[in-house]
């Protein structure tokens, strides 16, 4: 190609980057290709992958699939699209569809048609007067079981507990499932009558008596009747049925493709308790349209022909989905079942409002499962707690008062920066230096754009309420309600005092254990009689290499009451004829103490190399001089590599602590903030504003500029007594 040729498309590359959005999408438009972010994983991604080639054959427009990691999707596409930076459609379940609406993450599709969809299924895609998308196949928790075991299923809750208790014992469980997570709670609940709604469409209060009698159910059947094993995951829950360990579990059909034996499904057991049906949530995968899509007609006949008989009949087929299509019949048993529990199934709720909900739920039947609190009264500091995060955002307030005296700083903070500009000395000066300031220039704008911009922006989400997507000015009202604690007594695990407590502690105690076995693992490694001394040093370097949240992660499952290599250590250590079942995560002290020997693990390595570093610029002759003239081992350390070691160690000690008390991963990882939010630092609560409880950005973003406001306080006063600034 020649240089003018060159030159032409360049331009013309241009041209098109400055066209309004409009344009691009026309020109856009001609690209053979559209983009599908989906969660799918396994056989659910073999089917869609099976569907997008055929419509390509048919079509001739290629379908580009992008898997996202599910525990990120729903903050990737809420970020990426209302951006203009999202796939053309998405698949993902219906119930944020009145949060998405709001937020332009989906566009309305009245036009797509749903002739063969199933009625009930497309009441999942109606928000407001509105459709949006069209619903791909449906989901619920039934009963699976193993065949080779049992011949016929129970069909009551008292006779699940009693065939359960036949197969239980010698590692070996009955019945097995999350027990202690809202979503799997939700069956016995909703049976007592305990749904998020009434037949008036009224919210159940959540220290109703039907929430009561549910509590108790759960607490009877996943921890009284001992048929099910103690803080189930997913993860162990599959292991025991693969190994044979456990006869029934309750599960959906994301649970059968990741099993390799035999696996029959029923549906769930009538509650005799109750004396009505269990009614787990009904989840449907909805293929939406994005906001801002680059090719909304491709992508809506794609959409159309995915739900569609051929399309569902791939994904049937292939992908093992119980689809929306009342057109493509099935023989599968599986299927089959979540038909017929289809029926019963309650329609998981599209409300924005109800995410604070769940989490109120799940922190009452965390309670009521450890024994920490009875089922009412549980269901009474539910009911408080939904009471304080589902209330309404603060009144909007004028912004001029606030934009007055930020004017003024500025315009002072400008007036003292250009004041010494007056002095003759400063300009020359400064005329001497210039080719200076035009070198450190590119690493000033990086700072800014990088550094300074970001902060600036989370400073002033501070002063703002969030809901649906909408930002509405409240000034200083986040401040005062988290520093004058008025939604939380200065007791409670939610209050900033509090949190701002066990992140004291916290830090204190970690800096501790690492200055401590930084130390002491230093000052033998530096011993020449060591043998290996270079493989030990490299080796006790891993646990800082290796990055933290894998190690918060495996320390996690070390911590299990009952898979832990831990409890599993305490037992052969202590002889037990039973193995020893500590509920790590069930007590303060307990939970603050597994938390803080992740992160030492982590943390010494760092301390450790500092202060190896540091002894080899001591001489050994003082010590040597010091031991002559009869000094004891501690004498020596404290009055001569002790001085000598300090001022190498402080800045250190510094940097470690502003570290530990931002240890996010740890807290998020290990205890989850358990029991009961008591053992979350003041980085994780503000992540737990922002994501769990309503998505209060506001809020969130105010405790972080009080978070940067405390170390900033200590930074200084860190920064006097090592006598330098380190920060």
């Amino acid at each position: 190609m020649s240089a003018a040729r060159v030159s032409l498309l360049r331009a013309l590359l241009v041209l098109a980057a400055l066209l309004p959005l409009p344009w691009r999408q026309a020109i856009a438009a001609q690209v053979d290709e559209i983009v599908l972010w989906h969660a799918y994983q396994g056989r659910e991604e073999a089917g869609l992958e099976a569907a997008a080639r055929t419509w390509t054959e048919q079509s001739g427009v290629r379908v580009k699939l992008v898997a996202i990691p599910f525990g990120a999707f729903a903050s990737k596409v809420e970020t990426a699209i209302p951006r203009g930076n999202g796939p053309d459609l998405f698949i993902a379940a219906h119930d944020s569809i009145g949060k998405w609406s709001a937020m332009g993450v989906v566009e309305p599709t009245p036009q797509l048609s749903a002739d063969g969809l199933r009625p009930e299924l497309m009441e999942a895609v109606r928000w407001g007067d509105q459709r949006w998308g069209l619903p791909l196949a449906y989901k619920s928790l039934v009963l699976l079981y193993d065949p080779t075991v049992i011949q016929t299923p129970p069909t009551t809750t008292d006779a699940l507990i009693a065939e359960a208790h036949k197969y239980t014992g010698g590692g070996r469980y009955g019945l097995a499932y999350q027990a202690s997570e809202t979503y799997y709670h939700a069956p016995w609940a909703h049976a007592f009558g305990a749904t998020p709604f009434d037949a008036e469409g009224r919210l159940v209060p959540l220290d109703s008596d039907a929430h009561v009698k549910a509590y108790a159910f759960t607490a009877r059947i996943a921890r009284d009747e001992g048929i099910v094993p103690q803080q189930p995951t997913y993860e162990s829950v599959q292991r025991l049925y693969n190994e044979g360990n456990a006869v029934f579990v309750i599960a959906g059909p994301w649970f059968v493709s990741d099993v390799d034996r035999p696996i029959a499904a029923a549906p769930l057991p009538w509650v005799s308790d109750a004396g009505a049906p269990a009614r787990p949530f009904l989840t449907v995968d909805v293929a939406y349209v994005a906001g801002q899509a680059q090719h909304p007609d491709e992508a809506s006949a794609f959409t159309t022909w995915l739900a569609g008989p051929e399309g569902a009949r791939i994904r049937q087929e292939q992908g093992g989905q119980a689809v929306s299509s009342a057109l493509v019949p099935t023989d599968d048993p599986l299927l089959k079942t979540l038909e017929v529990q289809s029926k019963t199934a309650l329609l998981m709720p599209m409300n924005p409002g109800l995410q604070g909900l769940w989490e109120s739920e799940a922190k009452a039947l965390r309670r009521v499962m450890r024994g920490a609190a009875t089922p009412s009264q549980a269901a009474h500091e539910a009911a408080l707690y939904w009471e304080v995060v589902s209330r309404p955002s603060p009144p909007a307030v004028s912004p001029w008062p606030y934009v007055v005296v930020m004017v003024a700083v500025l315009l002072g903070a400008l007036g003292w920066l250009l004041a010494p500009l007056r002095d003759p000395d400063f300009r020359a000066k400064l005329r001497r230096h210039a080719w200076d300031y035009v070198w450190i220039g590119p690493a000033t704008v990086a700072m800014v754009l990088l550094v300074l911009t970001p902060f600036v922006v989370g400073a002033g989400v501070a002063f703002f309420a969030h809901d649906q997507g909408e930002f509405t000015f409240i000034g200083l009202r986040h401040f005062t309600d988290i520093l004058f604690a008025r939604d939380w007594p200065l007791s409670s695990p939610l209050s900033f005092f509090y949190t701002l407590g066990v992140t004291l502690l916290w830090t204190v105690t970690n800096l501790i254990v690492h200055v401590g076995l930084g130390i002491a693992l230093a000052l033998i490694l530096r011993e020449p009689w060591i043998r290996m001394r270079a493989g030990w040093r490299a080796a006790l370097i891993l646990p800082w290499a290796v990055p933290n949240y894998i190690t918060a992660l495996i320390w996690r499952s070390m911590f299990h009451v009952q898979d832990g290599a831990i409890n599993a250590l305490i037992t052969l250590v202590s002889g037990a004829k039973d193995p020893v079942q500590i509920d790590w995560f069930g007590s303060f002290v307990t939970s603050f103490g597994a938390n803080l020997i992740t992160n030492g693990w982590l943390g010494f390595p760092f301390m450790m190399v500092v202060t190896l570093g540091a002894l080899q610029s001591i001489p050994r002759d003082l010590e040597e001089a010091a031991e002559v003239d009869g000094a004891s081992w501690a004498f020596r350390f404290r009055h001569v590599v002790w001085p000598l070691l300090k001022p190498a160690l402080l800045p250190a000690v510094i940097l470690g602590s502003v570290w530990t008390f931002n240890a996010f991963n740890i807290i998020y990882l290990v205890s989850a903030g358990e029991p009961d939010g008591t053992t979350e630092i003041l980085i994780s609560e503000a992540y737990r504003w922002a994501f769990t409880r309503g998505n209060r950005y506001g809020y969130a973003a105010a405790y972080a500029l009080i978070i940067f406001g405390v170390l900033l306080a200590y930074s200084r006063a860190a920064n006097r007594l090592v006598g330098r600034k380190v920060l």
